[in-house]
This record gives structure tokens, sequence and C-alpha cells, in this order.
């Protein structure tokens, strides 16, 4: 039986070797490969006590920080100790060398300006202005052909122990329905907290405007929020009397900096639509010259196509051309919709037209898509409720102390469907609830919760969740409750 397993093992083995799942490298092989290092480093498989950087100084790793997958440098948030200084907070970069800082041209990049330790896989002497740097090949605790097999172990993908936060116990032993319980009540606040702003905006422009800047900060998202949000502002300027959807267009991305300065020539029927645009836009130029945007303002980096700002600007020029969209809200939310059609109902409330060029591109040079795609989806469409549209009603409803209409959109807002995962709330399942599954979070509003935890206490501490009072929090919680269980028996 012995034999019989060793040999099914073995081919099994041979499998994931073949199917590039665990790639076997030997000392005297070629490079390992960056995921591999950067694994070695967010895991500390290395001897820890034996830490020293190229220039001498003994190196403590008081936390690795955490993983980036959006650009920029690989971990943020590490704590290190260097010699006797104290402990610092900063970004860590993983490379095959040290030529890689210049040759990644990171040295120009602001995105890496607090990258505080650069970990190489060979020794060799580090530019004059590059971090300081680690060499790992000599302080790996294992062989490289044991780390190569084992990247592609479960606990290789997952987020070590000993990197969640301390909280992350006192959470695990709330039963299911008092984590929940606590989610909602951090994501009541997170509601109230959008509203607020909305209510702040709109003393200061009207509720209108205020919904529309909104909207373009969410279709913004992280990485374009700022463009988008002057856009908004501006939109008194832009806003046409007379509706024409390539107007608004042009008016859109001339203003935002983002029409090509020539044709596209890949495509007859883009080189005709860019042609079309760029007519509109070249009789108004002057009449906005004083607010274009720079096109350095922009993030394109790590964007899926159909996220591209250009798309959704169309997107926003239909709405804008419609000039009815804070109406249709209005009445969506007086409408009866059941829970099961939430986000659908919604989708439709918001969905545009079709356009005859966006529906099938995503940005000026891509190809013409096989099929026609809508400018909005319904992860968006989630998007836009929790963060915009339901705050915005929300407000409105307080404000005109409507308390019918109000428990009807805290009622949606706590029903509506999850919304799609992010980094944010990957990293804090791992850190908080023990890599939890996604499911744990039932809905949106569950999400929401666990986003506030992290703005109201992860952000205001380091890796190390240094001064960080959350735990301290949940085990109060936890006596207050146990008393008042033991009262009521008593009783």
């Amino acid at each position: 039986m012995g034999k019989v397993c060793d040999r099914l093992a073995s081919f099994y083995a041979q499998w994931r070797v073949r199917s590039g799942v665990a790639p076997i490298l030997r000392e005297d092989h070629e490079s390992p490969p960056e995921r591999l290092l950067q694994t070695i480093w967010q895991h500390q498989r290395v001897v820890r006590d034996q830490l020293k950087t190229l220039d001498g100084e003994t190196l403590r790793v008081l936390h690795p920080g955490f993983r980036s997958v959006e650009g920029g440098p690989d971990f943020r948030g590490a704590v290190l100790q260097f010699g006797a200084d104290e402990p610092r907070c900063g970004d860590v970069e993983v490379d095959l060398r040290a030529s890689g800082w210049r040759g990644h041209a990171h040295h120009v990049n602001p995105a890496f300006e607090k990258v505080i330790l650069h970990v190489l896989w060979e020794g060799e002497h580090p530019p004059a202005d590059s971090p300081r740097a680690l060499v790992l090949r000599q302080v790996l605790d294992a062989p490289l052909g044991e780390l190569s097999v084992w990247l592609g172990s479960e606990s290789a993908q997952s987020l070590p122990e000993t990197l969640r936060g301390n909280c992350c116990a006192p959470l695990r032993r709330l039963a299911a329905d008092q984590l929940l319980d606590l989610l909602y009540q951090a994501a009541q606040v997170r509601l109230q907290s959008k509203a607020s702003q909305f209510q702040a905006r709109a003393r200061q422009v009207g509720w209108e405007q205020a919904l529309w800047e909104g909207l373009f900060r969410a279709l913004g998202y992280k990485h374009n929020v700022w463009p988008m949000q002057r856009l908004a502002e501006l939109r008194p300027r832009w806003a046409p009397p007379q509706p024409e959807a390539v107007a608004v267009q042009a008016r859109l991305f001339g203003i935002g900096g983002l029409l090509p300065l020539e044709l596209t020539r890949l495509e007859t029927r883009a080189d005709q639509y860019v042609r079309r645009v760029w007519d509109q836009w070249w009789r108004e130029r002057d009449e906005f010259s004083d607010c274009i945007l720079p096109r350095s303002l922009w993030r394109f980096h790590g964007l899926r196509p159909a996220n591209h700002p250009l798309r959704r600007l169309a997107l926003a020029s239909s709405w804008s051309v419609d000039g009815d969209l804070p109406t249709r809200l209005e009445r969506w939310c007086a409408q009866e919709v059941p829970e099961r059609s939430l986000a659908s109902s919604l989708l439709q409330t918001l969905q545009a037209a079709p356009d005859e060029f966006w529906s099938w591109h995503c940005t000026f040079r891509s190809p013409r898509l096989k099929h026609a795609q809508p400018l909005l989806g319904i992860t968006r469409a989630t998007d836009l409720a929790v963060n915009v549209v339901l705050p915005w009603l929300w407000v409105r409803a307080v404000e005109g102390k409507n308390e019918p209409v109000r428990r009807s959109i805290e009622q949606r807002y706590f029903h509506w469907p999850a919304a799609e995962d992010n980094s944010v709330l990957r990293l804090a399942r791992q850190r908080l609830l023990g890599s939890a599954h996604r499911r744990s979070l039932p809905n949106a509003a569950a999400q929401q919760g666990l986003i506030q935890l992290v703005r109201d206490f992860c952000d205001h501490s380091n890796a190390v969740c240094e001064g960080c009072r959350l735990p301290e929090l949940l085990e109060q919680q936890q006596q207050q409750q146990q008393q008042l269980q033991q009262q009521r028996q008593r009783c």
C-alpha cells in the first residue's frame, strides 16, 4: 500500500511541476521568479535573526507589509528596524537584482518614494539613489527547490497567521449573528457619513449638483476620483442647453485632456468618430481653455478596459443628455421593489441607451468588440447604490423629516446584494476575520461595515496594530454581553 501511495504521490507531484503550479528550481539553476521571492518575503521564509543589509546594517522585520496588487511597490506598510534606529514604516520593493531599481524607473516614480527596503535575489552594488538593500539568496530557511514546491501549497497563498490583526482572535470568538450585528452597526455609520458629505455639499451647490458630483466620483473608481470630481464641478459650464450626445462627449473628453492628438488609423469607424468629436471640440476649445485638465492627472495603469475613464464619461454624457436622472432616482425610490430585484431595478433606472461608438469600444484605439456591451453593469450599479444613490436619497429623507421614506431606504441598504470583491475586502477578511470566505459577508451592508472597521481602526494604526483600540473594545463588548447573560439567568 505504501509503495502505491508513493507512486501516486510522485505522479501527482510531477503533474504539479508540468502544469506550472510548482516550478522546480535549484540553487545552480536560473534565478527564481519574482513571484516566488515576493511570497518568500511575505511569509518570511528567511533566517530572521541573521538579516543584514548590503551595507552591513542589522535588519529586524517587525512586519513585512501587505502585498500590493495595484501597481507601485510590492509591499505597503512594512515595519522595519535598521540597527539601533527606531522602527520605521514604509514600503518594500522586490527585484531580482539591484539594477532593477533604475531599470524599472523606480527612481523617478513618485509611487516608490516611501520604499525603505529593496529586497533582492542577487548581491550587487546598489545605485547610490536606491534604498537600503537586502539579499535573500544566502538567508533562505530552506533550499530553493523546497521553497518552489511550497509556493504551490495552500498555506503559501493565504495570509500568514502571524500577520493577522490583533482583533482577529476576539472577532473569531463572536457568534455569527453578533459579528453581523457589529458589521451592520458599522455600515449604518458609513451610510450616515456618506450622507453627511452630500448634505454639506448640497448647502453650497444644491442637491442635484451634489448628486452629479457623487456619481462622477464613483465612476472614477479610486484611481481617477479627483479628475472626475473636477469635471463634475464644471458641469454647470459644459452641460448643454440642447441635448446631443456627441457634443457632451466632446466637451468632457476635451476638458478632461483625453482626446487623441491624431486619428487612430486603426479602424475606419473609430477614425470617423474621433473626427466628429474633434470637429465639435475644435469650435469650443477656446471657450473652455481655462479649465482643461492635464492628461497626467489621470491614472490608467491596472484598469480593466471596460472601466476606462473614456467609457465612463460616455455613460455620464448619456445621463447628462437625458437631463432627468435625479427625478428618475426619486421615482425609483418611491416604487415598491422586491429585495431580489433591487440591483436589477436600479440598473434599469441608470442604464444608458446604446451608444453608436462606446457600446462597441473601450478606448479610441481599442479594437471593435464582437458584441455590444452596455455602458453600465450590475456590479457598478451596486457600487453606485451603496456609495451614492442610497446615501443621497437617505439624507434628503432625513432633511425632509420623512420617516417612512428614510426607513424604506435603510431597508434597501441592508438588503442590497453583495458587491464585487476587492483588494480592501480581501485583506480585511484575512486580517480581521481569519481568512473567512467572501460568502461570510452576505450582502453589501456587511461589506460596507467591514470597510468601515478598516477605515476607523486599521487606517489609524500600522501593520503591527500599534495603538489600535479595536481588540480592547471587542473584549469589553464580550464581557458586557456575558454579564448581561448572567443577569438574565439569575432572573
